[in-house]
Parts: C-alpha cells; sequence; structure tokens
C-alpha cells in the first residue's frame, strides 16, 4: 500500500492527542520496540511507521539505521521524530583498509551497527532493503528476532532442501523458471542467505500473461524488465503489510521458534497474509511497452 507524509503526520497527531489510547498519567504496558536496518531504499517503511502510530498499537519503531548514504526513504522516519543513523560500510570498510565484499570486515561492522541499536534496546530487528549478509555478532544479539524480506517464496525448495529462489534477483529467476506467481516471504534472517524459516507469506502475485510467450521467442531482456517491474509490484504492496503483521505479532506473543520453525498463534508457520489492494498497482503491459524495451516490434499479442 501507498504512503503519504500527511497521513504519517496526522497518525502522529492523533497518537498525541490521544496519549496512545489511555491517559499519560496512566501506566501502560511496554510496548515491543522495533528497530529497522536498510540499506538504499525502505520500502514498507511508512506502512510501518504509521501502523506504529495507532491508538492502541502493541508496537513503536524506535530507530532506523542505514548501512549506505544516500538511502532513499529515511526522511519519512524522520518526519515522525524517529532517530535515525547511518553505518556507512564502504566508508567503515575504507577506513580498516578493507573492501565491502571482505566477509571478515563483517563482524566488526556489525560490532559498530550493534553499538548505534543498542540505547535503543530493540525486541525486534526488522532488515527492509538490507543488503549486508548478518553476521553472528548481529544475529546472536538478537537470535530469533531479526527478521528480513525476500521477494520470492521460500516455502518452495530444490531437491536438496535449499530455497529455490533466493538472493537479489529470486523474483527475476522464479519469473525466468515459469512460476505462474510470485510471493513475499519475511523470514529469519542466519547466516546463510535467505535460508532462515518463514515467519510469514504474501498473497499471491501472478505472472502477467505474456511472459511465457515472450520468454519463448527468447526475449529474455523483457523479461527481466517485467520483472523489475513485477518486483517493484511486491515492494509497493507486500513490505509493509508483512513487516506491520510481523510486528503485532511479537507485540502480543503470538510467536514461537522451535524445532526449527516458526508457530504462529500455535500453528505451524509460516502463516499466509490476507490479499491486500496490490491488484491496484500491478506492472501494466502493453505492446508498446515491450517494443521500447526491445527497440523493435514483438508480435507478440498481449492480453
Amino acid at each position: 500500500m501507498s504512503f503519504a507524509m500527511g497521513t504519517l503526520r496526522a497518525a502522529v497527531r492523533r497518537r498525541v492527542q490521544s496519549g496512545g489510547g489511555r491517559t499519560w498519567g496512566e501506566p501502560r504496558p511496554r510496548r515491543l520496540r522495533v528497530a529497522v536496518l536498510t540499506s538504499h531504499r525502505t520500502p514498507g517503511l511508512g506502512d510501518l511507521l504509521r501502523a506504529s502510530m495507532e491508538p492502541d498499537t502493541g508496537f513503536e519503531v524506535v530507530t532506523v539505521v542505514a548501512s549506505h548514504r544516500g538511502c532513499r526513504g529515511l526522511e519519512i522516519a524522520v518526519g515522525a521524530g524517529v532517530p535515525v543513523s547511518v553505518n556507512d560500510v564502504a566508508e567503515f570498510c575504507a577506513g580498516r583498509g578493507t573492501s565491502v565484499g571482505d566477509r571478515s570486515a563483517r563482524p566488526p561492522y556489525d560490532r559498530a551497527t550493534l553499538a548505534i541499536l543498542e540505547p535503543f534496546r530493540p525486541d525486534l530487528v526488522l532488515l527492509c532493503g538490507y543488503l549486508l549478509v548478518a553476521s553472528p555478532v548481529l544475529l546472536e544479539a538478537f537470535a530469533g528476532r531479526i527478521l528480513n524480506v525476500h521477494d520470492a517464496d521460500l516455502r518452495l525448495r530444490d531437491a536438496a532442501g535449499r530455497p529455490r529462489y533466493h538472493g537479489l534477483h529470486a523474483t527475476r529467476d522464479a519469473i525466468l523458471a515459469g512460476e505462474p506467481e510470485t510471493r513475499t516471504t519475511l523470514h529469519l534472517a542466519t547466516e546463510e542467505l535467505d535460508a532462515g524459516p518463514p515467519l510469514l507469506v504474501s498473497g499471491p502475485y501472478p505472472v502477467h500473461s505474456m511472459v511465457a510467450e515472450v520468454a519463448h521467442r527468447g526475449a529474455e531482456d523483457v523479461v527481466r524488465a517485467y520483472a523489475y517491474a513485477h518486483r517493484g509490484w511486491m515492494m509497493e504492496t507486500a513490505w509493509g503489510p508483512l513487516m506491520v503483521r510481523a510486528a503485532e505479532l511479537f507485540a502480543r506473543g503470538a510467536v514461537e521458534l522451535a524445532d526449527g520453525g516458526f508457530a504462529v498463534d500455535g500453528r505451524p508457520g509460516p502463516a499466509s497474509l490476507a490479499d491486500t489492494d496490490a491488484a491496484a498497482l500491478a506492472p501494466v503491459v502493453t505492446e508498446e511497452w515491450i517494443a521500447s524495451i526491445l527497440g523493435r516490434g514483438t508480435g507478440v499479442a498481449v492480453r
């Protein structure tokens, strides 16, 4: 779902005026403290902040930390009065005479991130477009309480039991493999990329009917461009609701981690998120759009 700064400001005013649904002088139960780690952009952060400002919500966003300068979307947190920090990974590594790709630099970098987080005492950490694989330093500090958003259905596994679609290009890989739909998963972050147990799975995002025909014609560049737009659709409409739902579940103690998997309200996970108004933001695919990518006509009838 989309987010407007005016909506956030209105939510802030409601919370101040209502005292969070109680008078300020009354003792209130402690709300779940949520920290967000991000990198270049923050899909869904506005939805999370808006939900945190609703009266009687069970969680609050206490800080947002970016691993890259110039991260888009931090102004939303600033506008909500949420403390924002940047622990630039490139600058950190350059100062140590190493590169971002040097995994030996990750533990000290994560310790620096922990030093930023510790004063805020977060109960839950959400990785929202966070491009770094967390080291044990970070994972052990928030054992069972650090979740990542991934744009593929992590319930799908290969013959060896590993995630079928992982990494930054998981959505594209799923579409190129001929999957008729994609889903976004919120899962436990682990040392192995996108391999932690899933907590929540979004509703389905159907792949446009033209994709298989275009792929059959060998127009992989069109399929890749479509996959980029398709993933943008998922990020815009699934990330926020998934993070909000996870924070709500943790806030009311509905999540358990045992035997290598999550249970939600006493039932084996992952739980499915109800369908949203995602269809309104589905990529619009036309013959002209395809031709603009190829630079030539395709002869493909787009339905």
